[in-house]
């Protein structure tokens, strides 16, 4: 199964112990395919230095497992334009068109909202977690 976490769910998984760093224990033992690509990583790079204040080598080493979880990084080959209210929304739609996923997983309502697109079903962590245990 191939799944995009959208940065909201990447930077709850390094922010709490919660459900989120759950979903990323699961990434990292291969339960399933996590795709990335470089707009997630960027995104999530300036959110930890600009509003967590984070050190250069906190970010490095949050940056490595991340990498280290994803099966591959993608890049979209097309862009996804209009979609969602927030423009930063429609790269996330791309990364996992891009990934030919079939979750993308996302606490943000703006993509929740869609429930899916282009074959790419969008649920909540809470959602992804009890598909993987159904």
């Amino acid at each position: 199964m191939k799944v995009v976490f959208d940065t909201n769910v990447l930077l709850a998984a390094f922010l709490t112990e919660g459900l989120c760093a759950k979903l990323l224990i699961r990434a990292r033992k291969r339960e399933f395919e996590m795709f990335l690509c470089p707009v997630i990583i960027s995104e999530l790079e300036r959110i930890l230095t600009k509003k967590f204040k984070a050190k250069p080598q906190e970010i490095a080493e949050t940056l490595d497992i991340i990498t280290e979880a994803a099966q591959k990084i993608v890049t979209p080959g097309r862009a996804v334009v209009g979609i969602c209210r927030d423009k930063d929304d429609d790269h996330i739609l791309a990364c996992a068109t891009a990934a030919k996923a079939e979750y993308l997983v996302t606490g943000d309502a703006d993509l929740l909202i869609l429930e899916m697109f282009e074959g790419v079903r969008i649920l909540s962590p809470r959602d992804f977690e009890a598909l993987m245990e159904g």
